[in-house]
């Protein structure tokens, strides 16, 4: 069972609107995306607990199999510009991060269907944080 994870109604938003501009060819991270929507509670933007992964954080996370965290930025398709630090919500990996706690781990499947393991250690930066709330 996977736990109820905190999401901001704004990013909440601009998800339902992302997913249904989709196209057909990306059903799989479409269908990730909505059962991980489906199990999150909402909350007011400026009453983020500091410690959710939202959208537009920066975040150190690790796998399971490695040792050394990773620094990425938790960031909508559109705006990807091809930087290292970057992770699209829509890769089962983003998907899996968003709205979890420093401390929670995350079980996911694999594309190839095997599972992986992954644990948030910090947020370095939440736009929710700093009060940015229009991204």
């Amino acid at each position: 069972m996977k736990p109820t994870i905190l999401v901001s109604w704004l990013d909440m938003d601009r998800l339902d609107r992302l997913l249904d501009a989709l196209p057909a060819a990306q059903a799989r991270a479409r269908d990730a995306l909505l059962d991980e929507l489906g199990r999150a509670r909402l909350a007011e933007p400026w009453e983020m607990p500091p410690d959710v992964v939202t959208m537009n954080s920066r975040l150190r996370f690790s796998f399971e199999a490695s040792e050394q965290p990773v620094t990425m930025t938790l960031t909508y398709p559109k705006d990807m510009n091809g930087g290292a630090g970057q992770l699209s919500i829509l890769t089962p990996v983003g998907t899996a991060l968003l709205g979890l706690k420093v401390g929670d781990t995350m079980s996911w499947e694999r594309p190839d269907g095997g599972l992986f393991e992954v644990t948030v250690h910090a947020i370095e930066y939440q736009p929710e944080r700093e009060g940015v709330y229009h991204r």
